[in-house]
């Protein structure tokens, strides 16, 4: 884990704000000058702190109403079924999220579609094929109350 000073932290903290900010913003927010800032921009994202930017779109204004957490459970378990499974699942665009856990399931998937009907597509078509899967339980979201959190980060050393 590379080590980040309290820079590095504040720039984090205000692109988690705002993404689009500019370089001169940032120095001029952070109190550097705009190369440094850049230099430390870029050494954040070589170092893979920094792993992109992306637009927060809001998913009923654009159709996908539905978001369901859904729990998989494999029947064989071996290094090689879980990587076919995270490949699979990883290759599934209504999929936005997945997480390999502990506990009844063994990965945790966010899925973003339309409606109940393309979400029965998707599950029948798609998520009772993938490789392995020996159980399948959905979880509906009745209401959205937060996504894309920032991450509180820790205070610089």
């Amino acid at each position: 884990m590379p080590s980040l000073d309290k820079f590095d932290i504040a720039i984090l903290r205000i692109l988690q704000e705002d993404a689009r900010a500019t370089n001169v913003e940032i120095a001029e927010r952070v109190n550097l000058s705009p190369s440094p800032c850049l230099r430390r921009i870029r050494n954040l994202e070589k170092s893979g702190v920094l792993r992109g930017y992306r637009a927060d779109i809001d998913r009923k204004q654009v159709g996908l109403g539905l978001t369901v957490f859904v729990e998989i459970k494999v029947g064989r378990h071996s290094q090689e079924n879980a990587l076919s499974q995270q490949q699979a699942l990883m290759a599934i665009p209504e999929v936005v999220s997945c997480f390999l856990i502990s506990g009844s399931a063994d990965f945790l998937a966010e899925v973003v579609v339309a409606d109940l009907a393309a979400y029965e597509t998707l599950l029948t078509e798609t998520l009772l094929a993938l490789p392995g899967v020996a159980d399948i339980r959905s979880n509906f979201a009745i209401r959205t109350i937060k996504t894309g959190g920032a991450l509180k980060l820790p205070e610089p050393r």
